[in-house]
């Protein structure tokens, strides 16, 4: 737009004029304009002062801006829409998008930047990383060699000498990792957990002390918030709590070395023990240590522990008799309440599953001993 020789107050100077008596025509003259430019600084600025003139100025310069300001956000719009796919969630992303709004949009590099959320110096940035196509290559070589490695095995030089490391390329275990994850190269998870194998034939009831053991876990928690487990034996047809065996952590050796001890103070092994099917029970340790003691290993049906009814039974009792009426500041303190509550259930509280006998004294009663099996020690 072409700029006015007048100025505002020029303008409304030559209009006062005007209203005091002078002629357009003569004013025309007098100025060199034209009737139809007077005419239209009449329209605009009759009646105004100076201060009113430059508010005028002001608003105009603000709608112009505001105008401006709409028509590139309309702008940006446009440009997202017309590039639309994935996320810009990598710097690489957005750095090809900086580059085709700046080659097809004509946007300037900074503006393209602000559109997709990248600073101009990230996107200026040249990488001087070597090559990573000859890794990729190797990668995919070994990951369809060994579709059941996971990156670990392959790439981590942290794990000594794995397949990459072999071959001389020893790199940062994140770039690899990093690579490994672009190239979704991941191992995928096979189905849901392997069950131990176990006995699943319906069980008679026992009929003799150490004929049968059922095994279960039982969580609480200190004073301070710290959670621990507790390992429950019981023998089914005694009813005897055979062990109590508080920690924090609860491995298959460590059942397996409590059993030991179980059965070195009872001089006598079971024939059965039941469990559910928690890691712990299911492992490799479990299982070797069933088949070395030529114990049988009873698993009850996933999501049925009606089926372990003798311990879940115990386990009710042990937590609102013991658990839920103590609070233990330490683990020590914890397993000294709770073998003392062993000690009297087993010896002084009467089970009314045994006519009112405590299940030390049914243990001991004359016409009840262990099983004539030969497991005795």
């Amino acid at each position: 737009m072409k700029r006015s020789r007048f100025t505002q107050e020029q303008i409304i100077g030559v209009l006062k004029v005007h209203q005091a008596g002078a002629t357009a025509a003569d004013l025309c003259r007098k100025h060199g304009i034209s009737d139809a430019t007077f005419y239209t600084w009449r329209s605009k600025y009759g009646g105004m002062e100076v201060s009113d003139a430059r508010k005028l100025k002001g608003l105009e310069e603000e709608n112009a801006k505001l105008k401006r300001l709409l028509a590139e956000q309309m702008l940006d719009v446009a440009t997202l829409k017309e590039n639309a796919g994935k996320k810009l969630l990598t710097p690489g992303s957005r750095r090809a998008a900086v580059t085709w709004a700046i080659t097809q949009k004509n946007y300037s590099q900074r503006r393209a930047c602000g559109l997709v959320g990248l600073e101009p110096k990230t996107y200026r940035y040249a990488c001087k990383r070597p090559g990573e196509g000859e890794i990729r290559a190797r990668l995919r070589v070994l990951a369809g060699e060994r579709r059941r490695f996971g990156y670990r095995r392959l790439v981590s030089p942290l794990r000594g000498q794995t397949l990459l490391a072999r071959e001389g390329m020893r790199l940062n275990h994140k770039r690899l990792f990093r690579l490994y994850r672009d190239e979704r190269l991941g191992v995928r998870k096979r189905g849901g957990r392997k069950r131990a194998l176990g006995t699943r034939s319906p069980m008679a009831l026992p009929e003799a002390a150490n004929q049968r053991w059922s095994l279960d876990f039982v969580s609480d928690a200190l004073a301070n918030g710290r959670r621990f487990r507790v390992l429950t034996v019981v023998d089914d047809f005694t009813r005897e709590c055979l062990g109590l065996v508080a920690d924090t952590s609860l491995s298959g050796l460590r059942v397996g070395r409590e059993l030991d001890c179980i059965i070195e103070r009872r001089g006598c092994r079971p024939l059965t023990i039941v469990s559910d099917n928690g890691t712990e029970l299911t492992s490799h340790a479990i299982l070797r240590w069933q088949e070395e003691r030529s114990v049988l290993w009873h698993y009850i049906a996933p999501g049925k522990p009606q089926q372990n009814a003798f311990v879940e039974s115990f386990n009710g009792r042990f937590r609102d008799e013991c658990l839920n009426e103590h609070l233990f500041s330490s683990l020590a303190a914890a397993r000294r309440i709770i073998e003392a509550w062993r000690v009297d259930y087993n010896t002084e509280r009467p089970h009314t599953s045994l006519d009112g006998l405590t299940p030390a004294a049914f243990a001991t009663r004359p016409n009840q001993g262990h099983t004539e099996n030969g497991l005795c020690l």
